[in-house]
């Protein structure tokens, strides 16, 4: 029996957040599927750093600050120049922005979250699809939008917005592209624990616990044990980029892992957001590590072995 080909066989990407999170996963899915890959990011040494574990000869590192147009083009020319072509991107990059709600919005946070999430993904598109249709070539390209942009209560307002912005210029998008045989569509996660979802605006020294965001999602989920991953949501990317979806497009694939619909995460009530996470955090000390901190290594070591009969 012969053994199915990669399904990205000899594809060229560029995956654009790539140095962590959903991007990183989708970097490292997509080279095992056969794809060479690109990975554009600001974070240059993380950047680096995925290259190397998954190896340079099947993947490479440019910065680009997508709200910058010039290196936005900059990244188009030097996937061509270096693989000779372009038929998948995956337009990745974002940020939360202010959790400020609407009556209480800087209106300059607003700007920047739009900046990355909308005018970073419309320029991407611009330029890639400048490149595949001077080519001729019958590419995919797929945004990063999220479960927040069909409805509120899942995100900050200017967060929300710009995901409801970015869909738009996804469907939108799709219609002008799809003469030239382009497919333009779009995943939209929910509650992935990503080092984006787990860093709070403005705390630069506090990060949540990744366990503590996947167990709240899943206590509420429909789908019983349903835990979203990276990897989760850059499957379904990989499958907007290959073959099989090629009679796909302007569609919205929303990826919640069973979120319900009636369930609002924001506005965040702060007062019982803190004891969640004080709840959390008393849940993962161990007795030993507070007697850690006032006693010997060995009577520590001699709790932890009688710790059963102790308790019994």
């Amino acid at each position: 029996m012969s053994t199915p080909s990669p399904r990205l066989e000899g594809k060229v990407a560029i995956i654009t957040g790539a140095a962590g999170g959903i991007g990183e996963a989708a970097a490292r899915l997509f080279v095992e599927n056969g794809a060479f890959v690109v990975i554009a990011d600001v974070q240059d040494e993380l950047g680096d750093q995925v290259v190397a574990s998954i190896g340079p000869e099947r993947c490479s590192y440019k910065h680009c600050d997508v709200t910058d147009e010039k290196q936005v083009e900059e990244a188009v020319t030097y996937t061509l120049e270096k693989y000779g072509t372009l038929d998948i991107v995956y337009s990745n990059a974002g940020i939360i922005g202010s959790l400020t709600g609407t009556l209480n919005l800087d209106l300059k946070a607003l700007e920047k979250t739009i900046d990355v999430n909308v005018c970073g993904g419309v320029a991407m598109m611009k330029h890639t699809g400048r490149a595949m249709v001077a080519r001729n070539i019958r590419g995919s390209i797929i945004c990063t939008v999220s479960a927040g942009a069909t409805r509120g209560g899942l995100g900050p307002a200017g967060y929300t917005a710009s995901k409801h912005a970015i869909l738009g210029v996804v469907r939108s998008a799709s219609r002008e592209l799809g003469m030239y045989g382009i497919r333009v569509n779009c995943v939209s996660p929910f509650a992935v624990a990503t080092p984006m979802a787990c860093t709070i605006p403005g705390v630069k020294r506090f990060r949540l616990d990744p366990e503590f965001i996947e167990a709240r999602m899943s206590s509420v989920s429909n789908l019983r044990g349903m835990i979203l991953k990276p990897k989760d949501i850059a499957e379904v990317a990989m499958f907007l980029a290959s073959d099989e979806s090629a009679c796909i497009n302007g569609h919205n694939l929303v990826v919640d892992g069973g979120f319900p619909d009636s369930s609002d995460t924001f506005p965040v009530n702060t007062y019982k957001a803190v004891m969640d996470i004080l709840r959390w955090s008393f849940s993962k000390v161990t007795i030993s590590s507070i007697l850690s901190t006032f006693m010997p290594r060995y009577i520590i070591s001699w709790f932890d072995q009688n710790r059963d009969s102790i308790e019994d």
